[in-house]
């Protein structure tokens, strides 16, 4: 059975968390003499250090209540937390499955939690017998699951076993499942106590500069998320953004709805050229394909001022490619037809 605080640092546990003003008075009106802060200007003030507006509108959104809500700096910030949150430096363990995003194991290094690698199997799913040497490991309190996967793009099967096997956190990152047909796992909360699912209003929402990542979980780690965070850790400026952008939905499916139309514009185009020997299915708003001489190709595309993503350093001779305006993809089709 799981056991939250079996998993939880010590420290964190008996942690005091950083009282600031605005933990004191919650209230929007006032002659406010309590954070010195200067009197002066439109961006004097701090912003709310737990986002309550930005929480309303996701629970309104999601269908969750805004206790089981955390919003951080980015996904970076959450998955940091969790790293300082449940992994004791120098002793405790995380997992995860290659290749998959590599901030999983920078921050890894910077907390020094050793990070277990396990390969994805050929068709990029989780090898489930090779995960079973390492769930029993006391030490090993993370694991970290990214779905669908970046750079692989498929969407990963047999989360809920291991939810259901593994006595410490599932960390889900759906950074794109918007662009995807499954089901979010936010859906699962409350039947695994044990699960963390990160998204983010940088891929979809369009709003990668604003830096506003969201982790969903039951009450009990969202509060421990909240003891640890920075007081003020996500900008005013940075949470209107994401609110102006969940008031303006038909906005965002109108463009959803485009990268996904020009997505099966690429994939068809792809099919009829001679470089590329393989096109990976995908659930996600890029593609990934392994062309001849990856290096090469990468190149070239730039020299033509067209960027992509180099994947041959984990995956051989393959490239990422988001999917772009109709006007970029038209430029990369030609591109690439042209090497």
């Amino acid at each position: 059975m799981f056991d939250l605080e079996k998993i939880v640092r010590k420290n964190i546990l008996s942690l005091k968390p950083y009282s600031s003003a605005r933990d004191e008075y919650k209230g929007d009106e006032g002659i406010f003499l309590d954070a010195n802060e200067n009197p002066f200007g439109t961006l004097n003030r701090y912003p709310d250090p737990y986002q309550r507006k930005l929480k309303e509108k996701l629970s309104d959104r999601k269908g969750i209540a805004v206790e089981n809500i955390f919003i951080g700096n980015g996904s970076d910030e959450v998955i940091d937390i969790a790293y300082r949150t449940f992994c004791e430096p120098g002793k405790d363990k995380a997992l995860t499955f290659s290749p998959t995003y590599g901030m999983y194991d920078v921050s890894a290094a910077i907390n020094n939690v050793e990070l277990i690698k396990i390969p994805l199997l050929d068709n990029f799913q989780i090898d489930l017998d090779a995960l079973d040497t390492f769930i029993t490991d006391k030490h090993l309190k993370l694991i970290f699951i990214c779905s669908p996967n970046n750079p692989t793009a498929n969407n990963i099967n047999g989360i809920e076993t291991i939810l259901e096997k593994f006595k410490g956190i599932v960390f889900v990152d759906e950074a794109y499942i918007d662009f995807s047909t499954s089901s979010s796992f936010i859906e699962k909360i409350e039947r695994f106590p044990n699960l963390i699912v990160s998204q983010t209003f940088s891929k979809a929402w369009g709003l990668a500069a604003s830096r506003v990542g969201t982790a969903y979980a039951n009450k009990a780690i969202t509060d421990l998320y909240n003891k640890v965070k920075p007081p003020y850790n996500v900008s005013m400026l940075n949470q209107q953004a994401a609110i102006e952008a969940l008031n303006n939905v038909a906005l965002f499916e109108e463009r959803k709805q485009i990268i996904l139309e020009q997505r099966k514009i690429l994939l068809d185009a792809f099919d009829n050229i001679k470089i590329i020997e393989k096109i990976y299915a995908t659930d996600a708003n890029f593609i990934l394909i392994q062309v001849t001489n990856a290096d090469e190709v990468y190149q070239k595309l730039i020299a033509e001022t067209v960027i992509t993503r180099n994947r041959n350093s984990v995956i051989k001779n393959c490239i990422r490619i988001t999917v772009g305006t109709e006007a970029e993809n038209k430029i990369l089709i030609e591109s690439l037809k042209n090497i």
